[in-house]
């Protein structure tokens, strides 16, 4: 067994084998950037070496330099992760060459496989089943929009070398290919270093079901289940989970022994994915095969309790698998959420900045449920702008799915960030979805319901009172506090006024606060006075703590609290609220106060995110119509194509091509 591993990785990836590689009892190297110095893994590894500037072509892509970290520290292999390098036999060769083994794939397998286009020519020699597209090399937009017409809209647009969502387009006419075409070898160039794209058609209702394989250097193969990975927002995975609420027992058994026997074919020897495309009737087409460790792995290593990452090493270190395939056990169900820096209100657009605060929720296992926490930043960290804008991978484990919804949406209630934006209310919603909850799902599942994007929705009765209730409970708590800090009552016997009204919106909620034994009873209040529902709320918690968690009649609950004027801005299950707690009096008054109207935006084109400018598609005095292209913004990774909201002129163009922005910096002026 090796002593000594490297891992050509950053963020959560890199901690996540460093704590394998720990428990196995192997020293870790960790490489890192300019822009991660301190990043966790760095502060993880018990080694780490300083490989370049921060955007990834300068250091986590250059393959010598990875080389070199290795010969100055001894490791004797290297974990790519996943991205970067991962999929690159040209890498997997070279520290062949230098004597360092891979934890991966052999070149051979990679090259057959880890290429989407030569991957579909292998699996069509192999009269493996796959959908129909065009797999030649596609010379320009035109030849790309031709192909499409032969083929038949939709199609989808997809880099060759790509992964993760980036280089990707789906398009529904002749135009859509000509511009997503330009903007697929872009984003495929900057971040695998190859424009090569390939054209197919676009399955209408289709679901993403991945089967994950683990094959050793001795011949054997075996799968481990499957991964839906349907809930997909601009082609990236956003919520994954196993098993798949589609497949029975004969899909799932036909889909892992296609997916066996292409590795096979391929002599495939580590933890790899074959993902298929599958209509709602189950039948299923390959889409590709991802030669490297995928980013939901934890799902199945929940649901089989295989450590893929310690397979990985052992095979790399020339062990047979100790797993046949009768061996593989799928047990209960996990579900995992990627919490993204990104703001779910304003289109999903990159968010970048210092984590002021990061309290994700507790780690283990209780009553039969796991929540797992996999993350590469802390406290007082940075988010870049350089790399993926992915926060964490929060995963829930219980013995039946709707058991591992319920975690997973009470795990990230639990779940405080501030300082950057973040996806934590969208997917609290997500969980909260009937259609999703009934796992009738397709890769159009978030564009189908969510039309116009995500915005803030109004709590139901139910969920209404629940907030007002802790709301109500929170200022109480915060009254007293304040009385014993003051100490200006010590000795006075004074009765406080007990009855409060909580506004929540247009909302407003009458209600009397009483302590009792362990808690606070709260009693709502109907139009004439009289007591309408009463509800028992127990919980320790302190001002100043992100979180309100306890009990709501009987049912363990957490509530995101953010203090503010009279009152606290409150979270759950997706719906936020501003929460003003005041009394009878205070309630009259602000009830008399104007409601303060917003200006207008102006006649501006902001930048909706920190980017980097990559075109200005427009001049000065130039007329434009309503959705054309103004310029393209680039935020980790992805390319952003801002377009004119109506007819107008433009008066003045402020930046240009290179110039790097804060949000809302202004980029042209209209007339």
């Amino acid at each position: 067994m090796f002593k000594k591993i490297l891992i050509a990785n950053r963020g959560e990836i890199a901690c996540r084998v460093i704590k394998t590689a720990r428990k196995m009892g192997i020293a870790t190297v960790a490489v890192y950037s300019d822009a991660d110095k301190d990043a966790l893994h760095v502060e993880m590894a018990d080694e780490a070496v300083h490989i370049g500037a921060a955007p990834a072509a300068q250091s986590y892509l250059l393959a010598d330099r990875i080389i070199a970290a290795c010969k100055a520290t001894g490791a004797e292999a290297v974990h790519p992760g996943y991205g970067f390098l991962s999929e690159r036999a040209s890498f997997a060769q070279a520290l062949k060459d230098a004597g360092i083994v891979f934890i991966g794939p052999n070149p051979g397998a990679i090259e057959a496989m880890g290429d989407k286009i030569e991957s579909k020519k292998a699996a069509a020699a192999a009269e493996v089943s796959t959908v129909p597209g065009y797999l030649g090399v596609i010379e320009d937009a035109e030849h790309a929009a031709k192909i499409a017409d032969e083929i038949g809209y939709p199609v989808m647009i997809k880099a060759s070398a790509g992964g993760g969502g980036k280089g990707m387009r789906i398009a529904h006419s002749r135009a859509e290919v000509q511009d997503g075409f330009d903007r697929a070898r872009s984003e495929a160039k900057s971040s695998f270093g190859d424009d090569r794209v390939f054209v197919e058609k676009f399955i209408v209702q289709p679901r993403h079901i991945e089967i994950q394989v683990l094959g050793d250097k001795h011949g054997n193969v075996v799968y481990l289940g499957e991964r839906e990975c349907s809930i997909q927002r601009r082609n990236q995975k956003v919520v994954e989970e196993a098993p798949s609420p589609l497949l029975d027992e004969a899909t799932r058994r036909k889909m892992g022994e296609q997916a066996v026997a292409l590795a096979k074919a391929v002599n495939y020897d580590s933890a790899g994915t074959v993902e298929f495309v599958a209509g709602q009737d189950r039948s299923f087409y390959f889409l590709e095969m991802n030669t490297r460790l995928q980013v939901e792995h934890p799902v199945t290593e929940l649901v089989t309790g295989i450590d893929l990452v310690e397979q990985m090493i052992r095979v790399a270190a020339g062990e047979k698998l100790a797993l046949r395939q009768e061996d593989v056990k799928l047990n209960g169900w996990a579900v995992e959420s990627r919490v993204y820096a990104e703001d779910p209100y304003r289109g999903f657009l990159p968010s970048i900045g210092r984590l002021s605060r990061y309290r994700p929720p507790a780690e283990g296992v209780k009553n039969a449920v796991t929540v797992r926490n996999d993350t590469g930043v802390y406290e007082g960290g940075e988010i870049s702008l350089y790399y993926d804008p992915m926060i964490a991978k929060l995963i829930t484990h219980a013995p039946t799915r709707e058991e591992a919804i319920e975690a997973q949406a009470d795990a990230l209630d639990a779940f405080a960030i501030d300082g950057i934006q973040h996806n934590i209310p969208f997917l609290a919603s997500l969980m909260a979805h009937e259609r999703w909850r009934a796992g009738r799902l397709s890769t159009g599942f978030i564009a189908e319901e969510y039309p116009d994007g995500f915005h803030a929705t109004e709590p139901s009765p139910v969920l209404a009172r629940r907030l007002a209730a802790v709301a109500a409970v929170i200022d109480n708590v915060g009254n007293a506090r304040k009385r014993k800090i003051s100490d200006q009552l010590a000795g006075r016997a004074v009765v406080f006024e007990h009855q409060r009204v909580v506004r929540l919106g247009e909302l407003s909620l009458p209600c009397e606060v009483d302590r009792a034994a362990g808690g606070f009873i709260v009693t709502f209040l109907n139009e004439q006075g009289e007591p309408d529902g009463t509800h028992e709320l127990r919980s320790g918690w302190q001002p100043g703590e992100p979180v309100w968690s306890g009990v709501f009649d009987d049912e363990a609950i957490s509530v995101q609290v953010r203090p503010r004027l009279n009152g606290a801005l409150l979270a759950h299950r997706g719906v936020a609220v501003d929460a003003l707690v005041y009394t009878r009096r205070e309630a009259e008054l602000a009830a008399l106060m104007p409601v303060k109207q917003q200006s207008g935006a102006g006649k501006q084109l902001l930048c909706p995110m920190p980017g980097l400018v990559v075109s200005i598609a427009v001049s000065e005095g130039q007329e434009v119509k309503a959705g054309e292209a103004l310029a393209v913004v680039e935020a980790m990774k992805m390319e952003n194509v801002l377009r004119a909201e109506r007819d107008a002129t433009v008066s003045k163009v402020l930046a240009k091509a290179g110039d790097s922005l804060a949000v809302d910096a202004v980029i042209l002026e209209f007339a």
